[in-house]
Order: C-alpha cells, then structure tokens, then sequence
C-alpha cells in the first residue's frame, strides 16, 4: 500500500527538489483545518465567504455564550468546507479563564486569547485526531 503524499498547506517550493512541498494526509488536513479558522470571511477575494472569522471573537466579552458561539463558527466552518475529507467529532474551547465543551489541558492562555480544540475522524482513514489551534 502506497503512502498518500498531497501538496502541503499552505503552497511552499521544497528547496531540494524545487517541486510543490508535499506532506502526508494527516498533515494536509491539519493544516486545511487550521488556514479555515484562522481565515475571516472576505480575507480571501476570490473565496469571500470561506473562513471561520474567528479573530472577530477576540474582542468579545469571555463568557459561557463565547464557547458556545465559537463552537458554532468552527462547527459550521468545517463542516462546509471540509466535508469530504473529515467528521467533526468534537470542539472544545479553552479561554484565559475558562473551558467550554470538556476538559483540556495546555499551558496558560494569555488574556483574551482563545484555544480551539477539534476532535474529528479522517474519512478516508478512520482515525480520530486531534488539532489544536489558539487565535491570538
């Protein structure tokens, strides 16, 4: 069985070869996750609508209606864009002062930072994986 290989996200030239960099699966989807929610709506103009606009929470007042609203985001964002590729098991949001939607451990956030934990299975692989992103 062959090790599926992809472009890496985002675009870079791999000094090497001078050909397209590449990583595997996992990674490739790690990193689509990651440019989705750390991209706002309207930040890419050809792709007006593709992000999560996660930045737009930081000025938000951090409380109980912060995780929940920034469980939607991510839910939803992921849910459109990467459909094909994974199924969102879990999101979990952890502020400077509290954890929305289970347990998790990390260093200290600094004040009105937001970390993001997603919990999803690869469609093509059924493995469940974890990534965690912190907006700042």
């Amino acid at each position: 069985m062959t090790i599926r290989r992809d472009i890496r996200y985002p675009f870079a030239i791999d000094a090497a070869s001078g050909q397209a960099a590449q990583t595997d699966y996992a990674s490739h989807v790690d990193q689509m996750i990651r440019q989705i929610l750390l991209t706002d709506p309207g930040e890419r103009v050809c792709l007006p609508t593709f992000g999560a606009g996660l930045r737009r929470l930081l000025f938000a007042p951090m409380n109980s209606s912060l995780g929940a609203t920034t469980k939607l985001l991510v839910t939803q964002a992921l849910n459109l864009w990467l459909a094909n590729q994974i199924t969102v098991k879990d999101v979990t949001v952890r502020t400077a002062n509290s954890t929305t939607g289970g347990p998790v451990s990390g260093p200290p956030l600094p004040d009105g930072a937001i970390a993001i934990q997603v919990t999803y299975v690869l469609i093509e692989t059924q493995s469940v994986t974890q990534t965690e992103v912190q907006v700042i």
